[in-house]
C-alpha cells in the first residue's frame, strides 16, 4: 500500500479483493475489537464479512492473510509493528466519540458525518493531525496519569469539571452488565 494511493481492495493470496473504505465502517470494526462479549474469533469474523466485501469466496485457509492486511490497512500508510511494549490505552474511539468528530470536522473543515462517504486514510490523515482541542486535553491528561506525571493545577481542575470525560470507563461484559443491574435493584438504585 502506498501513502498516495486511497486503496478499495487488498490482494490476499494471488486475488484481489475489494474492501470497504469509509470510515464508519472501520470504526464499527474497531468498536466490535473492543467489545468484551466478542470472542477473538467472532472478532476477526465481523471483521473479514464487513470489511471485505466478497468475503464468502474467500478461502478460509486465508483468513488469517486477510487479517493482517486488513490490519495493515486499518492502521494505515507507513505505520510499522513496533515490538516495544505496548503503551497505556489513552483513547477509546467510541467513549471519545463525541470530541473527536469536532476536531477532525475542523481539520477537514467540514462535517465529515454529512459525508456519503469518507475513505478511512482521509479521516486517520485528519485524526493525525487534530492540534490544541479538547481532545488533545483529555488524551494529555490521561497520558500523563498513564506515565505516572503529576497534573498542574488546570489540569486537575479540569478532571474534577470533567470526570467522565477524563475517565476511560471499562467496557462491561453482557454478564457484567446484568450483575450490576441486579445489584442496583437489590439497592433501589433504579
Amino acid at each position: 500500500m502506498s501513502a498516495w494511493d486511497l486503496p478499495v481492495s487488498l490482494t490476499i493470496g494471488d486475488t484481489g479483493f475489494d474492501i470497504e473504505t469509509d470510515f464508519r465502517k472501520v470504526l464499527y470494526v474497531l468498536s466490535v475489537f473492543n467489545d468484551p462479549d466478542y470472542e477473538p474469533d467472532e472478532q476477526a469474523a465481523v471483521c473479514l464479512r464487513v470489511m471485505v466485501k466478497d468475503w464468502e469466496s474467500l478461502p478460509m485457509a486465508q483468513y488469517r492473510e486477510a487479517m493482517e492486511a486488513l490490519a495493515a490497512f486499518i492502521d494505515g500508510p507507513g505505520v510499522r509493528e513496533d515490538k516495544r511494549r505496548p503503551m497505556p490505552r489513552t483513547m477509546d474511539w467510541e467513549q471519545d466519540g463525541p470530541v473527536i468528530i469536532p476536531a477532525v470536522n475542523r481539520v477537514l473543515g467540514q462535517e465529515v458525518r454529512a459525508l456519503p462517504y469518507l475513505h478511512w486514510w482521509t479521516f486517520l490523515g485528519a485524526y493525525m493531525e487534530i492540534g490544541e482541542c479538547l481532545f488533545s486535553t483529555v488524551v494529555g491528561i490521561r497520558q500523563k496519569r498513564a506515565r505516572g506525571k503529576k497534573l498542574d493545577k488546570q489540569e486537575q481542575q479540569f478532571v474534577r469539571e470533567n470526570k467522565a470525560l477524563v475517565d476511560l470507563r471499562r467496557k462491561l461484559t453482557a454478564q457484567e452488565r446484568e450483575q450490576k443491574d441486579e445489584l442496583r435493584k437489590l439497592f433501589g438504585m433504579e
